[in-house]
Parts: structure tokens; sequence; C-alpha cells
């Protein structure tokens, strides 16, 4: 079957800094996929390339078997992004927010009505229909951001830190629908520092750190037979032992008055 996602050699330099070097990934068609990495390891920077929004150094990109740079206007009508930041239209309610985008993907007028009202139900957002979205909590910005992202049917669906300061509750309901989606054979392509959600959620995991993809495989394939929480795999992986002491690198160090 050919991969949702693929890349081969995949690099963005930013001048003399190596954000991303040499990435040869695969995620399958169906797949829940988390992609992991400490701070600064280079997660945002392979999100915005594979969604277009940043040309790789060198290096290739193939979405759903083609080439995206060849074919990237068509790609990203079957693609659905949610970005660490959101950017939403903040002088917009979120019903004319839902409108705006639904067209931008080229819907008719009388399936982006439909899907904007089943979408705003299903988010617990309908009773907020005078509100702006300026004026939205987090959580609800989040629950607007994966509607927009959806409204279209996306066959991949890229999401950048979606529970970042989100409520139990909303984080209960962008769950569901996640689980849906994949359900109905969408690929979802999940970037977050909450291990735990990352565990429940994901089949098959990736680990970039320093720019390098260190490990790539299914849950039972990185535990090895060993029984180990995701949280142990990722600090072994990227330098620490199992108790979460450094392997390797400077001294530890203490604050006088701790």
């Amino acid at each position: 079957m050919t991969p949702a996602i693929e890349t081969t050699s995949l690099t963005r330099r930013f001048g003399e800094l190596t954000a991303v070097r040499e990435v040869n990934l695969s995620v399958a068609s169906g797949q829940f996929f988390g992609f992991l990495g400490p701070n600064g390891a280079g997660k945002s920077t392979m999100i915005k390339m594979l969604t277009g929004l940043l040309a790789p150094t060198s290096g290739s990109i193939r979405i759903l078997g083609e080439d995206l740079k060849d074919k990237s206007a068509e790609l990203k009508h079957q693609i659905g992004v949610v970005p660490e930041g959101m950017a939403l239209f903040g002088r917009l309610t979120a019903n004319e927010y839902l409108r705006f985008v639904g067209a931008m993907y080229g819907l008719d007028r009388a399936t982006t009505l439909q899907r904007t009202e089943e979408l705003l139900e299903f988010m617990n957002l309908a009773s907020e229909h005078k509100k702006l979205v300026t004026d939205f909590s987090h959580g609800m910005q989040k629950k607007l951001a994966l509607a927009a992202a959806v409204i279209h049917a996306p066959k991949v669906l890229f999401l950048d830190e979606p529970f970042e300061g989100v409520d139990a509750v909303a984080a209960g309901t962008l769950k569901t629908m996640l689980q849906r989606m994949i359900s109905h054979g969408a690929t979802i392509f999940l970037t977050s520092h909450v291990l735990e959600i990352v565990e429940r959620l994901c089949t098959h995991i990736g680990i970039i750190h320093r720019g390098q993809l260190v490990a790539q495989g299914s849950l039972e394939e990185l535990r090895a037979g060993q029984h180990l929480s995701l949280e142990q795999i990722f600090l072994e992986i990227v330098g620490t032992d199992r108790a979460g002491n450094l392997a390797a690198g400077p001294p530890e160090q203490e604050l006088s008055w701790l």
C-alpha cells in the first residue's frame, strides 16, 4: 500500500543551523502516528515542510503517493492542519469562520452549511453563535481549529500540539473526533509533549532528536519485548536512563535555595 506520508533525505537548513537532517519517514495510510522529540528537535519544522508551508532545503516529500512539490495545490485539498498557533480569524464568529474555510476548500454552499452546523454541535460551540472567535477560551479555539481542519474531510490530518492548554472535557471531544476519523480510514500525524496521550492514541511512533529521526515503528517494536512506557522509551532514546537521569552530558546542577 502506498504510504500516506513519505520523505526521502528530507533536510532543512536555516543558515548554519540544520533543523532537520536527512529524514527518511514513512507513515502508512490509516495510521495514527505520533511524532515526538525534545524542544527544538525539529518537530514543527517537519510539519511545516510536510504541509507545504516551508520548502525543504533538499530531499523530497510524497503525500498520498504524490510529490508535494509538483502537486502542492491539489494535495492541500486532501490534508487538514491544526498548527500550534492555530491562526484563526478572531473578528469572525465560529459559524462565519467555518463557512469561510469551507468556501476556501471549494465546498458548495449546502455542504458547507450542513457540515458547519454538525461540527459546531459536535464541538459544543453551537450556543456561542454571537461570540467572536477572539473572545473564545483557549480550549474553544482549539476545538474550532480542529473543526476547520476537518470540514473538507481530509485524508491526512496534521496536528501540532492539539491538546496544549485544553481541559479534560474539550480533550475528550477532540479524542473522540480523531478516533472516528481513523475508523473511517484517515491518517493522523500528531506531535505532542503529553506522552500519555500519545501512548493512548497512537499506534506508531517516530522520534526526532537534534534534527535526525532516531526511532520509528509501532509501540510494540519500540518496546522490543520489554514492559516499557512510552515515556521510558522516549527518555532512553533521547539520552536519559529509565529513571530520568542524564545518561551523558554535563553534571547535574542544583539551585542554592532548593
